[in-house]
């Protein structure tokens, strides 16, 4: 397993809509394994494949506050059923949109149907973190950060921050 290099915000790549898997193999799980590996060493609780510059529908999360008893999550193709109309209000981060979080609302409860790591198809019905999470990780399949959820203002603020992060960065 090997820990990849996250996308950061501003990407192209960040903003392509990701692509259905046709099924479910050792590539595919080598994938997840990797991912896994690499939200884990970036402190993240959810990551999509697009982020280390994969455009599959593959996103894995972990919402378990404790390391010593960690509750990987793998969806594979994932489609949202049902949304709560009531909403919840997280404050929000993002491994492509490096410290940064603001407080973004989303539907409190969710039903998504998936596939698992192993290909079996499985519906979860989801509220609270792990729906915000689902949804969070969901938009970047379709080429969403939560930034686009801002006003253009703050939107633009903080995507000229990252700018100027990533070009001090490659000065040398």
């Amino acid at each position: 397993m090997t820990v990849k290099i996250i996308l950061t915000e501003p990407n192209k790549i960040l903003r392509q809509v990701s692509e259905p898997v046709e099924k479910v193999g050792q590539e595919e799980q080598k994938l997840m394994d990797d991912m896994l590996d690499t939200m884990y060493a970036a402190n993240g609780i959810g990551l999509a494949a697009i982020q280390i510059g994969v455009p599959k529908r593959i996103i894995v999360m972990d919402i378990s506050k404790d390391d010593s008893k960690k509750k990987p999550r793998y969806f594979v193709n994932p489609v949202i059923k049902n949304k709560d109309i009531s909403k919840t209000t997280y404050e929000e981060g993002c491994l492509s949109v490096p410290n940064q979080f603001a407080e973004i609302d989303r539907p409190k409860k969710c039903e998504v149907d998936y596939l698992d790591y192993d290909g079996s198809k499985k519906t979860l019905h989801a509220e609270g973190l792990l729906a915000t999470c689902i949804q969070h990780e969901m938009d970047h399949l379709e080429g969403i950060l939560f930034i686009d959820y801002l006003s253009k203002l703050k939107k633009s603020m903080i995507v000229k921050k990252l700018s100027k992060q990533k070009s001090a960065r490659i000065v040398v």
